[in-house]
């Protein structure tokens, strides 16, 4: 077991350092403004897709982003479009999935990402063209107070702190299919095969609350167990695109026949998607879990360096975890409650509350992502807080409440 959780560490780590590096350029090097600029106008839809697309969010991020073009003036179409390629896919998702199960398989899966947003979110413009307010959560860039290096830095390490408990879920379910479910064992199983074989891996992805990049070691444990490509595809197209929570937020600001589209077009999309890699795409399984992990020490030391962040994250967030159990929050002490913007997840309103909580004038902090708000108990003044909110990356827009 240990063996078989090593050797997809060793796998997973290098090209999850790659992506995440990459999103922290993205973020650096890509302006507010400019994706405000090019995301409006008939073209609204193709290109909120192929911004969505190398995007490294999962369904936390993705939601709040993408409802966020609706409710900044996008038509139903591009926030459909983009909430349905952009789970599917990222840079950190797409360069794993090409390590496990290769560079067709992983082209492919980008490919039918873009054509499912398009369909989706075609199907779902009513026509509207107001121009687009885009993706106003993130109007922080690079700030000054941290410089171009530290924000890319940062991003980076906040991606990967954000999937951390995922990536460590994913990881151990692949082992343990791994080690329990002998190679290509459930291949002789007529119900696990063929169309069934898709039907019952899309009844599987649908409710789940997964990563994109967590969920490619499962989708490769389940290839080398016996199930067809095809399957894979729909394991990793259904399940980040798609969970209970996405589906009521789409539902709450987008309205039912949005919701409607939106559902259809994954459950349609990944099935068809699933029948063509079936015949176009065969995964060699060797390739999955044979290669010769002892002589490529960058992987090593790949493997070794994000052991040691998601230690390093875990001990922290429990650390934090078990700070806010023990410590009773006086509401009657002195406190400042600011509007916060930038924060696109609720990793976001966690790195704020770890700037916050860090100051020796600050005893506590209650940064909520869904109400863009951040509570600050001790000596703090508004302007302090506002300055170590900058120096996070975000930007407190308005005066106590």
């Amino acid at each position: 077991m240990f063996t078989a959780i090593w050797n997809i560490w060793l796998e997973l780590a290098p090209w999850l350092f790659v992506g995440a590096a990459a999103a922290g350029l993205m973020h650096v090097l890509v302006p507010a403004d400019w994706m405000r600029r090019h995301l409006s106008g008939r073209m609204g839809v193709l290109k909120a897709v192929l911004i969505g697309i190398p995007l490294p969010l999962c369904s936390c991020g993705v939601i709040p982003v993408g409802l966020g073009l609706r409710k900044s003036g996008a038509s139903n179409g591009a926030a459909v479009g983009f909430l349905i390629s952009t789970p599917q896919t990222g840079v950190d998702s797409i360069l794993v999935s090409a390590s496990f199960l290769g560079w067709p398989f992983a082209i492919l899966k980008v490919v039918t990402a873009l054509v499912t947003g398009l369909i989706g979110g075609t199907l779902a413009d009513s026509g509207n063209t107001i121009p687009l307010e885009v993706l106003s959560d993130r109007e922080t860039s690079a700030h000054p107070a941290r410089g171009k290096f530290r924000e890319f830095i940062a991003q980076g390490l906040e991606l990967i702190r954000s999937i951390w408990g995922w990536l460590v879920i994913g990881v151990l379910i692949s082992a343990g299919i791994t080690w329990m479910v002998p190679e290509q064992s459930l291949s002789s199983i007529p119900a696990l095969t063929g169309i069934w074989a898709l039907l019952i891996t899309l009844v599987i992805s649908l409710p789940l609350y997964v990563c994109a990049t967590a969920s490619v070691p499962i989708a490769a444990a389940l290839v080398a167990s016996g199930l067809p490509t095809g399957a894979a595809l729909v394991f990793l197209m259904a399940g980040p695109a798609t969970n209970i929570a996405t589906l009521g937020a789409v539902y709450r600001t987008l309205g039912r026949r949005s919701m409607l589209i939106y559902l259809t077009t994954i459950v349609a999309g990944s099935l068809l998607a699933g029948l063509a890699f079936n015949h176009l795409i065969v995964v060699d399984v060797a390739h999955v879990h044979a290669h010769d992990h002892t002589s490529d020490w960058w992987r090593t030391v790949s493997a070794v360096a994000l052991a040691g962040l998601v230690g390093w994250f875990a001990v922290d967030d429990a650390r934090r975890w078990f700070r806010k159990r023990m410590t009773t929050v006086d509401t009657d002490a002195p406190s400042v409650t600011v509007n916060v913007s930038g924060m696109t997840c609720n990793g976001c309103a966690a790195g704020l509350e770890r700037a916050l909580e860090g100051r020796t004038d600050v005893d506590s902090a209650d940064v909520s992502f869904d109400q863009g708000t951040a509570v600050v108990y001790g000596t703090a003044s508004l302007e302090q807080i506002s300055e170590t909110a900058a120096t996070a990356g975000f930007v407190v827009d308005s005066g106590p409440k």
